[in-house]
């Protein structure tokens, strides 16, 4: 009896033995065959979902990369995270008794130029919006947090009227005459504004899409703030569309620091931006109409950069599109997702449309002057752009008839950061603090100069042509780059290369969260 049982569980196990081994053959094939089906581009790629694995990498290289927004704060600083920063611009605006004390100084200088500064701004606020759950989970949101509101602070303090706005603290031929540390720094500090018989559109607009962007950061955890810093977008944004003009003409000297080329595209942004915060349909209707068949340049990519927001504003108008909000089939708004589109087949490898303008190692390469910014950019965009086809299950990106995924995107976006922290002939990371080998000679002033040292504006020359390497880390600072045959000469004199600025901050800072770990796009700012 005992002996019958025992073989009729025997056969009974053998059989579920069987079966199992079914399931799981059928259960191989099935996902092989899904496999096989995405790198055919048939299906999409699941949804991330939440936060998923950190790449440790990307998050060490995230948490250097935030620090250089402490090193470049203005004002009374505190409690400082970098050792050899102190206090410095106490007295900042005082001459027209307002408080520009706080911002960030623009490069390796003590410059505090509003245009490069708010577009820093708004691209933190971007990187924030879309990647904060990402840099959450490796406690960085805070710290982005709050060097935004470092930076919109002054700006808020900047518009101190409906039409007037300060853009520009210090005299940028007397800065650039001394090499001193701002804790030290004695010259004077003059202001320069744009106003209504002194326009700025570009600069003004710029404003409004970095108050506007922060606005619904800070939109849940400080409400006061948000309404405060949406109030200045609105008026700044009328501002700048009402009183039509470029603040280089306005402001000839700032042609030699930074030129704009146009006012469109701030115009443009701006108003995109004051859409997402607002949701007023007549800022669709601005982009979409005169507006946007006088600027927009349908059709002609080109490159994100602190001159030139096309890109960028066709990244962020698509968004619409693909999480099917309504009000979306206007045939002028898709003409934005469709150049968007132009640009992300611009940067695929593969693609039958793909730049010719990157060097052999395969880096975006557009200009010697700080060579990096564009790479960097273009990899963040691809990055959102690569989000927002996988949460919204878009499966293809068509290049002239060849298709390529999300991932495809993703892989383009890491290649560009790859390089950047290491992976290049160099064997350099150029993020000054991440690695065994980063650049020691950094065209910067504070880091060049010992903290304890008494210097004035000419005998600080002295440390500028020191042979030895800077006493002082400027963590986090993303610098030029390499020439285009991928060398790089590390020499303090050298600011085409070497010098970092806060605007690099803001793309490989956004580059970096979206590379961190992985998870869904946000449907709705709001």
């Amino acid at each position: 009896m005992g002996e019958k049982s025992r073989s009729r569980g025997c056969c009974g196990w053998f059989i579920v033995a069987v079966v199992l081994a079914v399931v799981v053959v059928a259960v191989v094939y099935t996902v092989r065959k899904k496999i096989n089906d995405k790198s055919d581009g048939g299906g999409p790629s699941p949804v991330p979902g939440p936060p998923g694995a950190i790449e440790k990498k990307y998050a060490d290289a995230l948490k250097v990369a935030m620090k250089f927004f402490d090193v470049q704060k203005s004002g009374k600083l505190g409690d400082d995270s970098i050792s050899w920063r102190g206090d410095s611009g106490l007295n900042d605006g005082s001459q027209a008794k307002i408080d520009l004390s706080k911002g960030m100084y623009d490069a390796g200088d003590h410059m505090k130029f509003g245009l490069p500064m708010a577009f820093t701004a708004t691209v933190l606020s971007w990187a924030i919006l879309e990647y904060g759950d990402q840099m959450d989970v490796v406690d960085q949101l805070k710290p982005a947090q709050d060097s935004l509101k470092w930076t919109t602070d002054y700006l808020v303090n900047a518009h101190v009227s409906d039409n007037v706005l300060y853009v520009q603290v210090g005299d940028p031929k007397v800065d650039h005459g001394c090499w001193d540390r701002p804790e030290v720094m004695t010259e004077k500090r003059p202001l320069t504004q744009v106003n209504e018989s002194a326009p700025g559109s570009d600069v003004a607009a710029e404003t409004a899409a970095a108050l506007a962007s922060a606005s619904l950061v800070f939109k849940k955890t400080d409400p006061t703030y948000s309404s405060t810093l949406l109030k200045h977008a609105v008026q700044l944004f009328s501002f700048a569309d009402k009183y039509r003009g470029s603040y280089s003409e306005s402001i000839p000297d700032v042609q030699n620091y930074y030129n704009s080329t146009g006012y469109g595209d701030e115009l443009l942004w701006a108003a995109s931006w004051l859409y997402h915060a607002t949701k007023d349909k007549s800022y669709i209707q601005y982009v979409t109409g005169s507006n946007g068949k006088s600027f927009a340049n349908w059709g002609s990519p080109t490159w994100f950069s602190w001159d030139n927001k096309l890109a960028g504003t066709q990244v962020l108008l698509s968004r619409l599109m693909f999480f099917d909000e309504k009000d979306t089939s206007n045939s002028d708004l898709q003409m934005y997702r469709q150049t968007a589109e132009a640009v992300m087949c611009g940067l695929l490898p593969k693609s039958p449309t793909v730049t010719t303008s990157k060097n052999d190692g395969g880096l975006i390469w557009v200009s010697e002057w700080n060579a990096l910014q564009h790479p960097v950019a273009s990899a963040f965009l691809a990055a959102l752009y690569s989000d927002y086809m996988l949460t919204s299950r878009t499966a293809k990106l068509s290049c002239d008839g060849t298709s390529f995924r999300p991932a495809d995107l993703r892989k383009f976006a890491k290649s560009q950061a790859d390089y950047v922290l290491g992976n290049n002939p160099m064997k350099m990371s150029y993020l000054v603090g991440y690695g065994d080998n980063y650049p020691q000679f950094v065209h910067h002033r504070g880091a060049s100069i010992p903290a304890d040292a008494t210097t004035g504006c000419k005998d600080g020359w002295e440390w500028l042509d020191s042979k030895d390497p800077n006493p002082n880390i400027a963590y986090g600072a993303l610098v030029g780059g390499p020439y285009l045959n991928q060398s790089y000469v590390d020499s303090r004199n050298n600011s085409m290369q070497g010098e970092p600025s806060t605007y690099n901050s803001a793309v490989i800072v956004g580059l970096l969260s979206s590379l961190v770990t992985t998870s869904s796009a946000v449907q709705s700012f709001i």
